[in-house]
């Protein structure tokens, strides 16, 4: 496979992940702005979502130090000089989808070019907070419909091994930003952990990452932060855990070294990554500090992004 078809399908994945992700998080804020006053913690819920999207700085830059709502849906959904909004995401993922149209399947282009085609229509909508759960439905909607396209219409050759570490890079690196929302909403007392606040919170995570079902039935109804952040970073059944992400990045980069038949960098390090992570214990995790063993996370994931580009002879975006 030529490398800059392997580069476009990657980027694919990682922008129709990446979009869905920044829902997620305005449906994180949304909900936990919903609840009293939290302010004790970071400066708000709304700042927390800023600091985990890795945006605050572009944000402040438009808008000002005061994160208000409204400019923050602004930002994370609709707004062009976001490289990673919504929409920018939408658009990126399709005209990559443009360039690969005869790697693609008609059933991944017709969920790729309909979403972008939706982008007009709703942009012209009267924005409101009412609308934003309806947003985020959409936008989840929108990475269920492509990512049900690949998975049954797709041949399993080099192209559908490239889309799922695309996909699986991105979503290890969102799924420890949308844990670390919690660090930043509490940040820097602890007052109420344990508390009916805090639990909300820990169970509106769950829902946000639509993993509160699976929680309960893997771990029963007792919604503690140990049990919760082992699920989403140890529990290999969960598909958005660190921990399975880091599973199908071994599974499809070892497909790709048997079809070309030499290891890669990239194949030594997930390698490295997995078995540390499997390893490991939440109460390891707890004991280092979730904040910082999730920026560790992220900051060794964007490494192992960059090995695959690397690997393969495609750049970063």
């Amino acid at each position: 496979m030529l490398s800059r078809t392997a580069e476009n399908l990657f980027w694919i994945a990682r922008y129709v992940e990446r979009a869905e992700t920044m829902a997620r998080l305005l449906e994180v804020g949304y909900r936990m702005a919903m609840m009293p006053s939290i302010a004790q913690g970071y400066r708000s819920e709304w700042a927390s979502i800023l600091a985990s999207a890795g945006s605050a700085d572009g944000f402040t830059q438009k808008y000002g130090d005061t994160p208000r709502q409204a400019d923050v849906e602004a930002w994370l959904f609709f707004d062009r000089d976001n490289p990673a909004s919504v929409v920018n995401c939408v658009e990126h993922a399709r005209q990559n989808g443009r360039a690969v149209r005869t790697a693609l399947t008609s059933e991944v282009w017709d969920a790729l070019n309909g979403g972008y085609l939706d982008l007009a229509p709703l942009s012209a909508q009267p924005r409101s907070s009412a609308r934003l759960p309806e947003l985020c439905d959409w936008t989840k909607r929108l990475g269920a419909q492509v990512r049900g396209a690949i998975e049954g219409t797709l041949q399993r050759r080099e192209g559908y091994d490239f889309i799922n570490l695309g996909y699986f890079v991105e979503r290890g690196d969102n799924t420890s930003r949308l844990i670390d929302v919690k660090y930043f909403v509490l940040l820097p007392t602890t007052d109420m952990v344990g508390g009916s606040i805090d639990s909300y919170q820990w169970t509106t995570l769950l829902r946000a990452v639509s993993a509160y079902r699976a929680f309960h039935w893997a771990y029963g109804g007792e919604y503690t932060p140990a049990k919760i952040a082992h699920f989403l970073i140890l529990n290999p059944a969960c598909p958005r855990s660190l921990l399975h992400c880091l599973d199908e990045l071994q599974h499809h980069l070892g497909r790709l070294i048997s079809s070309h038949g030499a290891s890669t960098s990239a194949h030594v390090m997930v390698t490295r990554m997995r078995d540390e992570l499997a390893a490991a214990s939440i109460e390891d995790i707890l004991d280092e500090g979730l904040h910082e063993f999730l920026t560790r996370h992220i900051d060794e994931n964007a490494r192992l992004g960059a090995a695959i580009a690397s690997d393969y002879l495609f750049g970063a975006h």
